[in-house]
């Protein structure tokens, strides 16, 4: 698997991971992603179901806590948090990117 292919799965994850912290299923988590960052919905799937075989009790324990939607947030507030989340994700790689690497070497206080 190439470089992009690994940035861009380590890139769904990261984003996976923060529709957890939202409380989102899976299923929410794959519309969000379709809608927000045009993310295949068979893309986080598949990122996701590696999650859950790789971390069994927690999403046993999550899967039965998302159940109840009490501590949900609204749908505005969750596109919004979303909106914000990919638009942060983006700038960071960006930023990344577009770093020369002859400047990683040099020490910043000099």
């Amino acid at each position: 698997m190439g470089d992009s292919s690994a940035s861009y799965i380590h890139m769904v994850q990261h984003l996976i991971e923060n529709c957890l912290i939202f409380h989102m299923s899976k299923e929410e988590c794959m519309e969000a992603l379709s809608k927000h960052a045009n993310i295949e919905p068979v893309i986080t799937s598949t990122v996701w179901n590696e999650l859950e075989k790789e971390n069994k009790e927690f999403f046993e324990g999550y899967n039965t806590q998302t159940q109840t939607k009490d501590d949900r947030l609204s749908e505005a507030e969750t596109d919004e948090l979303i909106q914000k989340m990919i638009s942060d994700s983006t700038s960071k790689d960006h930023r990344s990117s577009s770093k020369d690497p002859a400047d990683s070497s040099k020490d910043p206080d000099t």
